[in-house]
């Protein structure tokens, strides 16, 4: 009531500033330009027209004049105006716990026709609300038809809704129970050194409602769990209200037409700093001029050099070393290069001690020499296969190296492997390699042997 009453005021409160400022300013202009003129008029127009009673009776009767001419649409404050009332939110009266509805808008435009009096009005008072009543309506595959009302406040205004008609199906609610698990957001934003040790829901299961397409449309309910939080300061224990509850189809997009109850829930995070020491391995490309050969490599001024790194514990157990790369193409006429390289981070590691390193690789004259190897070993055989060497076991493997390298060398130092991956029941002849991760050695094999795989 207070609303309509300050509306009240406020619209013939302008009135009479937009009456006094166009007429009454103007016409008194008038009277006292007359009064002038007729100053020395003997019936002493002036002193009659400053009677106070005489002009209060020259105010009213402009007034109501004014008035007539607003009531009767003869001056331009009462043209009619449009005024567009944009994305007002929409109430969906329906049963809510019984059914769910589907191809409902959340908000319409209002276009609203009139005098620009009561445009003003209906702006101030009117409450504007959009009702979309489905009450009386039953669950249904059909599609219907269903108009949209709006409760108008304010006579002599015109209006019209865009949409002013929806199409909705209505669709009865079931409720199914759904095992939660939970998603990490903002991992690159966590703290380095830390890992995710353990996380514990304080519920695993939770009870989604919507109709039965919606429901067998989620793959899977999942709390969400932001470590971008300042407060994960330190690698311990946390406990975190609130967690949201998002349902995902099969192919990860978020289903927004189900309802999930309870909506949040809470979890206990447990975070660990997880570290492992592993050597920098060092592999080249490219080949050196002829008749030379890397004799040692340093780095950082070490031959036996190692970094830390940090992650999931999980992740760090299956890396042996963090691999870097130098290219030595037509290298080895000087005593030695210098390399300044970046050290990547393997997949798995959030964090390691050194991002960079100093590598020095020395050159010598190349020599070689031949061993036999008779060890081989078959990798990568198929199940339920074995496999045998035929003929002669040992295998000529040439050695290419400075001398300090590989006059040391011997058989044993040496792994030759054969790679049995996709063969199949057959006698075949198959290249022999040599697993090494050493760049100073060169290792070159020209024989083949003769496997012949058989049933177990």
């Amino acid at each position: 009531m207070n609303k309509i009453l300050t509306g009240i005021g406020k619209f013939f409160k302008g009135l009479y500033h937009f009456i006094d400022k166009h007429f009454i300013t103007p016409i008194s202009r008038g009277i006292f330009y007359l009064l002038d003129k007729v100053r020395n008029n003997p019936f002493h127009l002036e002193r009659f027209l400053n009677r106070p009673q005489i002009l209060l009776y020259v105010s009213l009767g402009l007034a109501i004049l004014v008035f007539t001419l607003v009531d009767s649409q003869v001056i331009t404050l009462v043209e009619n105006e449009a005024e567009i009332l944009s994305k007002e939110p929409v109430t969906i009266l329906y049963n809510k716990e019984a059914y769910v509805v589907e191809g409902a808008v959340d908000n319409v435009d209002i276009i609203l026709t009139g005098r620009k009096s009561a445009l003003y009005l209906a702006k101030q008072l009117g409450e504007h609300e959009v009702v979309l009543d489905l009450s009386d309506y039953e669950a249904s595959n059909e599609p219907r038809r269903v108009a949209l009302k709006y409760n108008q406040t304010v006579d002599n205004i015109n209006y019209k809704l865009d949409p002013a008609y929806v199409s909705v199906i209505i669709k009865k609610k079931v409720s199914e129970t759904k095992t939660i698990s939970y998603d990490l957001l903002n991992e690159d934003k966590l703290n380095e050194k830390f890992s995710v040790e353990n996380v514990k829901l304080d519920q695993t299961e939770v009870v989604v409602k919507g109709s039965q397409d919606a429901l067998d449309k989620i793959a899977t309910v999942k709390a969400i769990i932001d470590l971008n939080n300042p407060k994960f300061a330190e690698a311990i224990s946390y406990e975190i209200d609130n967690l949201p509850l998002v349902a995902y189809d099969e192919n990860g997009e978020s289903l927004t037409n189900v309802e999930i109850v309870p909506a949040t829930v809470g979890a206990s995070i447990t975070f660990s700093t997880y570290k492992a020491t592993v050597p920098l391995r060092v592999s080249t490309t490219g080949s050196l001029i002829t008749g030379k050969s890397i004799s040692s490599i340093t780095i950082n001024g070490k031959s036996d050099y190692t970094i830390d790194i940090y992650g999931d514990k999980e992740e760090l157990e299956k890396i042996t070393s963090v691999p870097v790369s130098i290219d030595i193409t037509n290298k080895g006429e000087s005593g030695a290069e210098t390399y300044k390289v970046s050290i990547s981070k393997p997949t798995g590691v959030r964090h390691m001690s050194e991002t960079e390193a100093k590598i020095v690789v020395s050159f010598g004259d190349e020599k070689q020499k031949t061993v036999d190897v008779s060890h081989i070993i078959a990798r990568n055989l198929g199940d339920g296969l074995k496999a045998n060497l035929e003929g002669t076991s040992t295998v000529p493997v040439q050695i290419k190296g400075v001398s300090s390298v590989i006059d040391s060398l011997t058989a044993d130092n040496i792994e030759a492997y054969i790679d049995l991956t996709n063969y199949q029941e057959g006698t075949y002849d198959v290249d022999v390699k040599i697993d090494s991760t050493d760049p100073k050695i060169t290792y070159m094999v020209s024989s083949k042997v003769r496997i012949v795989i058989t049933k177990e």
